[in-house]
This record gives structure tokens, sequence and C-alpha cells, in this order.
């Protein structure tokens, strides 16, 4: 049986527009679609099922499509059905969101602690129906974007589009270095930038040769590189660390930038 695409709704407008693309998700990757809506005792949410079950129906006929209620709350509901879903699809705001919130709070902890990619759903239509062509992942150094990696290049095969790599790098404050040196010769004393990209792409490039890519290398923010070149993408991708010893993911700044501020649907994934 194949492991379903879990959408959470609440049947805020953010949660259908999340059914919306998750409809299309499960259609591309051919799984089923699972929608879970959690409540308090005693709420009566099966109008609210029937809406998001209509809308996922006229999206993606030909999706399998299942739903379920649980009175639990909506966070720990979500991280547990995480743990047999190919990934975990939720809007950028819920009906609970305070005025002025980037996002909301179920969707920041579900990030945080779940065991599949999370994606929530940002961005106008244009960005939220695979108009630019484009997946963005963002690569750090060492092994713990491999994961991420790996999903965005099956994510562009499925959607027939390119990949573009980002990684961005600065010179470590209090580290000047031998003098004379600009910065870029400065990061490549110990790791050419370049170099950790093409190392970070090769073992997944090899599997999806299909895939066109591009790298860009940023001298800078990298929260300002992803967000930018999240500016003409139909989805965003990073990745998140094992926290040691403690329950759930390791959610640094650039992570949280993102997630509140990226143009387009974003997804997070942990390193395996």
């Amino acid at each position: 049986m194949a492991v379903p695409l879990v959408v959470g709704i609440d049947g805020s407008e953010a949660s259908l527009e999340a059914v919306d693309w998750a409809a299309d998700e499960a259609l591309r990757h051919e799984v089923p679609l699972h929608l879970l809506h959690a409540a308090a005792a005693g709420h009566e949410a099966s109008d609210l099922v029937a809406a998001a079950s209509e809308r996922a129906r006229k999206s993606a006929p030909a999706v399998r499509l299942s739903s379920e209620l649980l009175y639990e709350d909506a966070a720990s509901a979500l991280v547990g059905k995480g743990r047999n879903a190919l990934a975990l699809v939720l809007g950028s705001r819920g009906l609970g969101g305070l005025a002025g919130l980037l996002l909301g709070s179920v969707s920041l902890h579900v990030a945080a602690h779940a065991d599949c990619p999370v994606v929530v759903v940002r961005g106008g239509v244009e960005h939220r129906h695979g108009r630019f062509g484009s997946v963005v992942v963002g690569v750090e150094a060492g092994k713990c974007s491999d994961t991420a990696v790996q999903f965005a290049f099956r994510e562009a095969q499925v959607r027939g589009c390119r990949l573009v790599a980002v990684h961005a790098w600065s010179v470590p404050v209090g580290n000047p270095g031998p003098p004379g040196l600009s910065g870029y010769a400065l990061q490549a004393l110990e790791s050419p930038p370049a170099q950790v990209l093409a190392d970070a792409l090769r073992g997944s490039a090899q599997q999806y040769q299909d895939v066109p890519v591009s790298s860009q290398v940023v001298e800078g923010s990298a929260r300002q590189a992803l967000l930018d070149a999240a500016s003409s993408a139909d989805l965003l991708v990073v990745g998140a660390r094992r926290r040691h010893g403690r329950v759930g993911l390791q959610l640094g700044l650039v992570n949280h930038a993102v997630l509140h501020h990226a143009p387009c649907p974003i997804a997070v994934v942990p390193q395996i």
C-alpha cells in the first residue's frame, strides 16, 4: 500500500490552498492523499472535512482520497501522522493565527518536529501552480543537506523542471586569514564553495540524470540568497539537522527566515 501524502485542514483559506497544492502533488507522485483535521472534543467538523474533500476532488479527480477527524491537539496529530507519510502539507496560517503573524504556530511546530518532509504552502497563485518551472534547494557544507538535495531532485523530476542549487558562504568573523587574500580565496583555503556544492549534488545528479541543474555560489547571507532564488521558483527546499539528544529538528535562523518569508511553497526536509 502506497504511503500517503497528508494535508492538514482547518477550514482556513490557507489550508484550502494547501489542499489544492497537495492534490496536485499526490497526482504527480501517484500516491494517495489523506486529509486530516484535528479538533477539540465535541467540535462538529464534518462539513469542514466534506468541503475540503470536495475541493481536492475538483483539483485532482484521479487521486485516491481519504479523510480523518481526530480529537486531539493539531500539531501532535500531524506529527504523529508524519511517521507514515510521504510528506505533511500545511497552510502558512490557520484560523487560530493572530493578525500580523507570518507563519502559524502549528505549521512552525510541525516543521520542527516531524519525521518526514513538511511543506508549508506559501505565495501567490503563480508560485503555487508550477508556472516558473524551477525547484530551488539550499545546500550547506557537509552531509546535512544530502536528504534535502535528494528530495529536491525527485521533485524536479516529477515536475519535469530544472533544479537550482544554491550555496551561500561567508568568511567567519574573527578569521582574517593571510593578508592580501580576497574573501573567496580565503574560503578556498579550507573548502572551495563551488566544490562544496558540486560534492553535495554529485550522488543525486547521477541518480536523476534527466534533471537539468544550475548551481549558484553566493558570497553573503544564506537567507537572502535563498529568498532571492525562490522569487522565481515553484518550490524551495531546505534541510534540517537532527538535534543531539533531543526530540525534533534543529531549525536554525535561516530555516526560520525562509519559513516566514519565502514567496513560494517551502519544504523542510529532515536529515536522515
